[in-house]
Order: structure tokens, then sequence, then C-alpha cells
């Protein structure tokens, strides 16, 4: 190499480090003029629950998801999800999980009548096995509700902690996750109690499933994820507020600047799922890039990690 193309090597070398740090400064600016907080672009695979609207097929509703940003949907049913295989397989848009639907019935895991714990074991079995068999990862479970004296907080943690653990080894030969939702069930009201329950299974098989707007009511969501750090597998995206209930995507009393801050602190990657309903499925997809995911307050790739 003569001295002239080093030299000119050098030169371009020094002039690319100087228009990246520009960049990165400019980067820097735009992402604090936007509120400091992070994008979470590139870490959030988004959702829907739930069905198609109106009469269109469900090739027609993929077919919106998809150019809508849609990465996949969550059924309330194996029926549903079957019904979505074709377009699936056309769209590239994805089934991800089944909501255990029946956990509000008598068949709960914590009732204290023993053949009852029994049929939800059975659901939850069938569940499991419609998922892997439908290609999804997860089961959302609500493992009971607190009521009475004889389903009292303690005998709903013992009682369904032991029911759930008989199903591990299946989920675990499937490779399909128990996630543990959190719900207005008198049950694991605060993080630190949540995040001990799941640690309780010991099990990497099961995991939280964390609903951003229904804990609002007791903690702010932000604190609920950092106290979950890792333990949160999936998300379902709600907002809530105090004068007006579950309501349009940022309308409630979450704070999304913290709840990104929070789920980026936390190295959070996943599935997140509209649970609810905002002006229509584009408002709601707008919303979603808007609040959850921080479109146009990306860092540059270099400065986050």
């Amino acid at each position: 190499m003569n001295k002239d193309t080093s030299r000119r090597r050098f030169l371009a070398t020094t002039a690319l480090a100087a228009a990246g740090a520009a960049s990165s400064q400019r980067l820097v600016a735009q992402d604090t003029a936007a509120g400091g907080a992070p994008s979470l672009e590139g870490r959030i695979f988004k959702a829907v629950k739930g069905g198609k609207q109106g009469g269109e097929s469900p090739l027609q509703f993929f077919e919106r998801l998809k150019k809508l940003g849609f990465d996949g949907v969550e059924s309330g049913n194996a029926k549903q999800a079957a019904a979505y295989a074709e377009a699936t397989e056309k769209t590239g848009v994805m089934f991800h999980g089944l909501v255990c639907g029946w956990h509000w019935g008598g068949n709960r895991l914590s009732s204290p009548d023993p053949e009852a714990r029994a049929k939800g074991l059975a659901n939850m079995e069938i569940d499991i096995r419609n998922t892997y068999r439908l290609g999804g990862s997860s089961v959302l479970l609500v493992p009971g509700k607190v009521g009475g004296q004889n389903e009292t907080h303690e005998q709903v943690w013992d009682r369904s902690i032991a029911e759930v653990k008989k199903i591990l080894p299946l989920a675990s030969r499937l490779g399909v996750r128990v996630l543990i939702e959190t719900v207005w069930n008198g049950f694991c009201e605060s993080p630190d109690v949540f995040r001990d329950y799941i640690d309780a299974f010991d099990s990497p098989w099961v995991g939280a499933y964390f609903d951003i707007g229904n804990m609002q009511k007791f903690a702010p969501a932000e604190e609920w994820i950092r106290t979950l750090g890792n333990r949160t597998v999936k998300l379902d995206i709600k907002d809530w507020g105090k004068k007006n209930g579950f309501c349009r995507l940022g309308e409630g009393d979450v704070d999304w600047d913290k709840v990104r801050s929070a789920l980026k602190e936390v190295g959070f990657s996943g599935w997140a799922t509209r649970e609810g309903r905002d002006k229509n499925i584009e408002d709601t997809s707008a919303l979603i890039d808007q609040l959850l995911i921080g479109k146009g307050r990306r860092l540059a790739p270099w400065l986050s990690s």
C-alpha cells in the first residue's frame, strides 16, 4: 500500500466517523425531544386477540392485519385458530397462542372441588395439545379466583401450583409455555407477590403474561414490569384510568413512555397483543406503534443495548 492510498483511506475513515458521530447526536436529540423514552422497534411482535370483523374472510382479515404491520393473532379457541391456518400460510401472520377461556367458569384450578380441578386440568391439557398442533407457543391461564373461606389466597396459591405442575411435563415435551395472566381475581395483586408466585413453580415452562392495563389499578405498570423482570414472556396491551376504566389506548392512566423504558431495561422482546377495542383496527395499529413501540424515537443501533 502506497502513502497516497493509505492517506485516502485514513481521510475516508475519519470522515465516516465524524458523520456517524454527528448522526448519532441528531438521533439522541430527536429521542430526547420525543420524551427521552426508547423505541422498542424490532423487539415487539404486534398482535390482536379474537377474530375477524364484519363479513370479511379469514384471509381478508389476515391481509388487512399484514398491511397494518401486525405479526400475529391470539385466539380464544382452537376452532377459530384452525380456521386461520390457510390465511397464516398465505400471509405469514401467525397464530401465537391460545387463551384458556374455561378458567372463568366452575372448573378453576383453585376450586375447592377436586372434580372441578380435574376437569380444569383436562381442559388445560387439550389447550396445550391444540396450541402445539396449531403452531402456537403458549397458553394463557388465570390460575384461580379468591372468594370465600374455601378459596382463600393461600388456597388458590397452593392448589393452582399443584395442578399446573401436573401438566408441565407435557408442556415441556411439546414446547408450549404456561403463562399466568394478571387479572382482577383477588390474587397476587402486588408486583412482589406475583413475582414470588411465578418463582414458586421453579420451572422455565411457567412465566408471566403481563397485562399492562389490568394492574394499573394496583401499581403503575412500569413498577410491575421492573419487578417481574425476565419472568414476563408476553404482554396484553390495554389502558385503564381511575376516571374512565378500560379505554382507548392513550386515554387512561398508563404512562407509555415509562412502560417503554421499563420494558427496555428488563430486556423484553416478544408478543404484545391488543385486548379490547379502539376506534377501529387501523386506530389500534397506529396507537400501538406510537405508544408501545415508540416508532420514530429509535436510537442508533450502536447507542442502544
